[in-house]
């Protein structure tokens, strides 16, 4: 499936071309630069620069807040950079944790996990599936940079098995979100996606956040950026 014809709502992806301006793309890429250390990947919070850019009215925030509404925010936001150094495939899966304060045993939440340092848990799928992930594309992302891979329409699916995963993608096909420096992708959360590994591998710095106009019962909190 061509990556242009794709739409949010049928698909669960689309792509909004040149969002950024040269002096936004500049920023952002000093901050990933900054984060990122040579690593493969990192959490950003804390990141002052970032939070006029994804409120809602912000250049980012503004593709989510209609969707979402007023009440959107930020929850989460990780900087990625495949490299000649850094190159990693990913299979098939759905994104299912979110990022939180502290642990707080609530019903329906669950597991619990840490990554770097920082708590995560499963939520209900229902709030999953009320989220936006963006992923904001600061380098060339063509054909052979390891574009992300989408099964469109499987964020209609509901909660997919790891085991089932690839063969889900298989039965619904796969779409190339191929990309260029400014442009963001829009996905439905739930998604599945996947990446190869890059078969010409050079930077492909991507600042992926997730948005939700949720607030989360029984004193949890999100982590936020």
């Amino acid at each position: 499936m061509n990556s242009v014809s794709l739409d949010l709502d049928r698909d669960g992806a689309q792509r909004y071309e040149a969002v950024l301006n040269e002096p936004t793309l500049e920023l952002l890429c000093s901050l990933a630069d900054a984060n990122l250390a040579k690593r493969p990947g990192a959490r950003l919070f804390g990141a002052e620069a970032l939070r006029p850019l994804l409120a809602p009215n912000g250049l980012i925030g503004a593709l989510a807040a209609p969707r979402l509404g007023r009440a959107v925010r930020a929850v989460r936001a990780v900087v990625f950079d495949k490299s000649e150094v850094n190159n990693w495939a990913v299979a098939w899966h759905q994104d299912r944790t979110i990022a939180v304060e502290a642990r707080r045993d609530v019903e329906g939440f669950g597991p619990w996990s840490t990554k770097a340092g920082v708590t995560h848990v499963a939520p209900p799928f229902a709030l999953l599936e009320r989220m936006l992930t963006l992923r904001i594309h600061l380098d060339p992302c063509p054909v052979d940079n390891a574009p992300l891979l989408i099964a469109p329409g499987s964020h209609l699916l509901g909660r997919v098995a790891a085991s089932e995963a690839a063969g889900q993608a298989e039965r619904l096909g796969s779409a190339v979100c191929l990309a260029g420096p400014g442009d963001v992708w829009v996905y439905a959360t739930p998604i599945l996606h996947a990446s190869d590994r890059a078969a010409q591998p050079r930077r492909r710095r991507v600042l992926q956040v997730d948005f939700s106009a949720d607030a989360l019962p029984g004193g949890l909190a999100w982590l936020g950026v």
